[in-house]
Formats: structure tokens, C-alpha cells, sequence
């Protein structure tokens, strides 16, 4: 299909913005690594080969027939795929839009990956996506897949699958033990990376058309040089609407679940210097989001949206990447890095060197039958408590659960409330996986949030292999370390730690009800 771009608004072609970025994206096209100033040079002039990979992935088509011919051999049948970020959001999209099964485990969150380990393994593959292997998550993940399948006496290397780049220590590692392993271009990102290999791999994997995506992206990037160049024209929008959030639902659209991929991708590449947009992901065209925001959506019926784009799959992944770039160059920062993802990945690693491997009890400033509340206020109620904080008014307000997404999703319930009580803009993430999205944004972007996390007790707690901690140990130490990173900046925060999971979410949302 064509995209297709609709505005409520008025837009002229003739601007100055629109002849710079016209100008930007003739040279982005050509790889230009000098686009977002000196400082971005360094990273940048690694990290442009996402440009090409609607042709340059097709080279790989020959890997990927024989990866299913690997895959049918084996006798696997079912996929779990473990990965952050990049290397699980954009095959996620992928596979709801294909409406392929696929179980993504991007949580260190026990309850989660007990749910998302099939009873049976003989026939499940495991397809592991990292750059370096190095990633806390995805390794940890690996090493309890890895105890798993052997345990029920089946061999590794006939139900691994591992992308990587080249030449990785994860790379040397998987192909010394015999895992099947197919190699990204190293010289692309991770939020970049839907159409590399970790995209296309799942995806494949799956039995979705990879030629059909990748013609689809490659048709649509020939036109975003033009002087009618729709990349351009919604990169102008965006940064002419002059409005800190981006409200995107994907409801009654073809591509479910495209919000939470746009959400990385806008977040940990603009949200820096004290720059950028907070991308909001909405659970559909009506609900709040409250405060100024831009609403984009991808549904023609949505009649609320300032913005539609009706595009397919192929073309909005690389539509989105343009613009974000275009935008980039604008604020003159540099899309590719991340500075504060890092921060945040240090401090819980400090934390759990200083806990003897076990998290430290301690002490609310308020506690109720099922919730403990770590916060500045004094209040001794959890309805003050709330109130105490909302009363800061924030531009925006960003909720951090570290609970198990498809067991605790009643707690998503907790954006509109939050919305509707504040009147500030208000975003939902589940921890950890927002640390490698909009976690960057929090702590690099415009300095006006306010913060809200949820933590809790597990049901049930699960041993790292080759670690002297458990997974809930590194779930709180991650919650943790990104609060003591949102502290230094002084930016407000409010932990809610749920001693009791369902009783506790339910207590909570009844409290921003009757607010």
C-alpha cells in the first residue's frame, strides 16, 4: 500500500523548517554522519546502517530458509523469544500483526517467566537477541532456559536460536557450542533494528513474509528524499506542534501493538540534553491522556487523532525512523546513544554487590494492609499520600511497573486514573523493560516528570543460573538503581510496593478512584 498522511491542521511546504529537513534527509540518505552535530560524529558514524536494511536484509533470506529448515528438522513449533528493547518490541509488532504466536519475555520479573516457560520444551525454540550477550536480562534469561532444557534432558544447541553481531563475545561463545547463530549488522542500533536481523528472524521464524516487508520499506524510503517527502512532512508536524507529548494509539488499526515500538524509538532517541518528546502509548482512541499532547493514530476511525497514518507494516518501521532522525537533527541531538540507560544499569548492579543477595527491608513513610509507600511525605493515610504527590503538578506523569505483564495487567488500569487525577500528561511502562525506552527519556529528556512506581512480592522466586542472586533480587535492584538515578536529578518520585499483588493493585486503583 501507499502511506497515507492525515491532518487535521493546516501545513504548508513553505517553511524554512521543511527546506532544512528536506535538505537533511537528502543527506541522510546517503549516510551522512555529521547531520547531528560534532559531538554525535563518534556513535553516528556507526550507527547508519538501519538506512539500507530494506535491501541489504534480503541478503539474509537465503540464512533464514535455512534456519526453518534447521527449525522444521528439530521439530519446534512453538517460539519464546528473549530479548530488551529493540531486539524484543519490534518482533513483537510483528507478530501480533501477522497474528503469529509468539511469547516475548522481556521481564526479570519471576512470576512472568515462569508463565512464559512452556510445560513441554521438546518442541520449543528459543530465540535469544542480543548484540553482545552482555545485557543482564537477556542473559539471565538464557542461562535459566539453558538449566531448563536440560533438566528435562534435552540438548541446548537443537532449541537455541542466537542473533548477534559479529564477532561478539556472545557470537564466539554460541557457535563454540554448536547454537545455531545468524549474525546483525553491527553497524545499526537497537531501536533501529526492526528490519535486521533481529526483526527479520522472529519474524521468519514465524512464517511472515520477510520480502513482502522489506520490498514494502524499500518502496517507501525511495519517496522520503522528494520535496513531498511525507517523512519530512511528519517530522514538520511534529516539531511544529510544539508539544512536549506524543499520544499514539494503534487501537482498531492493523498494526497492534506499533505505540510500544514508536514508544522506544521517539523516547531513547530524543529524550536527551533536556530535550526531546515523551511518546505516549494510549489503550485506545478515547482514553485520557491528559494534558497538551499531540494524538497520533494508525485507524482512519479514530476521530480524535490530530494526525493519521495508514500505512502497512514495512512502511511504518522505516517511516517512523526517518522521522525520528529528521526530528534529531532539528534538536540537534544525537539520536544513536543512550547516557542514561547506562546510569541506571550501574546502580543496580552496585546494589546488588552491596545486598549480600538479598533485598534489604526498608522502612515506608507509609504502610497499609497491602501496600508499603516509600515517598517525602509524612501522610499516614494512602489516600494523602497520593495526594501529596499529585499536588506537585508535574507537565507529566510517568508510571513504572515492575510487576509480571499477562498476570498483574489490571494494573494498567492505573494511566487513566492517574491522567484523570493529575491532569498531566501520563505514560505506562512495565518494569524493566521501559528502562531500554522511555527510561532514557525520564532522565535525559525536559526535566518536568514526576514519577510513579510499582513494585511488589512475588509469588514465587527463581534462581539465576551462575549468579549468587535470584530474578526478584535483580527486578528490585533495577527498580531500585533507576530510583536512586531519578533521585540525583531531583525529580519526584513515589514507590508503591505491593506486599500482596492482587490485593494490592486493587487497593490502589480504589484509591485513585475515590480521590
Amino acid at each position: 500500500m501507499t502511506i497515507k498522511l492525515t491532518s487535521k491542521g493546516t501545513f504548508s511546504r513553505d517553511t524554512e523548517l521543511h527546506a532544512a529537513l528536506v535538505a537533511a534527509a537528502a543527506q541522510l540518505a546517503k549516510k551522512d554522519h555529521t547531520l547531528w552535530g560534532k559531538a554525535a560524529e563518534a556513535e553516528s558514524s556507526i550507527r547508519l546502517n538501519w538506512v539500507d536494511l530494506p535491501t541489504e536484509s534480503k541478503k539474509l533470506i537465503p540464512e533464514l530458509q535455512r534456519m526453518k529448515a534447521w527449525i522444521e528438522a528439530q521439530g519446534l513449533s512453538q517460539f519464546v523469544l528473549a530479548g530488551m528493547g529493540g531486539s524484543s518490541l519490534g518482533p513483537e509488532v510483528l507478530a501480533k500483526t501477522y497474528k503469529k504466536n509468539l511469547i516475548v519475555l522481556d521481564s526479570t520479573d519471576p512470576d512472568q517467566i515462569a508463565a512464559s516457560t512452556p510445560a513441554d520444551l521438546s518442541r520449543v525454540a528459543i530465540i535469544v537477541g542480543s548484540k553482545s550477550g552482555s545485557t543482564a536480562e537477556t542473559a539471565s534469561q538464557k542461562a535459566y532456559f539453558t538449566e531448563r532444557l536440560v533438566a528435562a534432558g534435552l540438548e541446548p544447541k537443537n532449541h537455541f536460536i542466537i542473533i548477534t553481531d559479529p564477532g561478539s563475545p556472545f557470537d564466539i561463545e554460541s557457535r563454540a557450542l554448536g547454537y545455531f547463530v545468524i549474525n546483525a549488522d553491527p553497524n545499526v542500533g537497537g531501536r533501529f533494528s526492526v528490519l535486521s536481523a533481529f526483526g527479520i528472524v522472529p519474524a521468519a521464524a514465524l512464517g511472515i513474509d520477510i520480502e513482502e516487508l522489506l520490498n514494502d520499506a524499500e518502496h517507501a524510503a525511495l519517496s522520503f528524499t522528494h520535496p513531498d517527502s511525507l517523512a519530512v512532512d511528519l517530522a514538520c508536524t511534529v516539531l511544529e506542534a510544539g508539544k512536549q507529548n506524543i499520544a499514539f494509539s494503534d487501537s482498531g488499526s492493523k498494526v497492534p501493538g506499533l505505540s510500544d515500538w514508536i514508544e522506544q524509538l521517539i523516547a531513547e532517541s530524543t529524550g536527551k540534553e533536556g530535550k526531546g518528546f515523551l511518546p505516549i502509548a494510549v489503550e485506545s482512541a478515547t482514553a485520557p491522556i491528559a494534558g497538551p499532547a499531540l494524538r497520533v493514530a494508525f485507524s482512519p476511525a479514530d476521530a480524535d487523532a490530530d494526525i493519521v497514518v495508514e500505512a502497512s507494516l514495512g512502511e511504518q518501521f522505516i517511516l517512523w525512523e526517518w522521522v525520528t532522525c529528521l526530528v534529531s537533527v532539528a534538536l540537534q541531538i544525537n539520536p544513536f546513544d543512550q547516557p542514561n540507560v547506562q546510569d541506571a544499569k550501574v546502580r543496580a548492579l552496585a546494589l546488588l554487590d552491596s545486598w549480600n543477595n538479598k533485598v534489604p527491608q526498608l522502612v515506608p513513610s507509609f504502610e497499609s494492609e497491602s501496600i508499603q509507600v516509600f515517598s517525602a511525605s509524612n501522610a499516614q493515610s494512602l489516600a494523602q499520600q497520593i495526594d501529596d504527590f499529585i499536588l506537585l503538578k508535574p507537565h507529566y506523569i510517568a508510571v513504572m511497573a515492575y510487576l509480571a505483564r499477562g498476570i498483574d495487567d489490571s494494573i494498567t488500569d492505573i494511566r487513566s486514573l492517574v491522567a484523570l487525577r493529575s491532569g498531566a500528561g501520563t505514560s505506562f511502562g512495565w518494569g524493566p523493560r521501559f528502562l531500554h525506552s522511555t527510561g532514557q527519556y525520564h532522565k535525559g529528556g525536559q526535566p518536568n516528570g514526576a514519577f510513579i512506581q510499582v513494585t511488589g512480592e512475588n509469588h514465587q522466586d527463581i534462581s539465576i543460573p551462575g549468579k549468587d542472586f535470584s530474578f526478584h533480587t535483580l527486578l528490585m535492584a533495577q527498580a531500585l538503581g533507576d530510583g536512586e538515578a531519578l533521585g540525583e536529578k531531583k525529580l519526584p518520585l513515589i514507590r508503591f510496593h505491593l506486599k500482596n499483588r492482587e490485593a494490592g493493585i486493587q487497593e490502589l486503583l480504589k484509591a485513585f478512584k475515590t480521590l
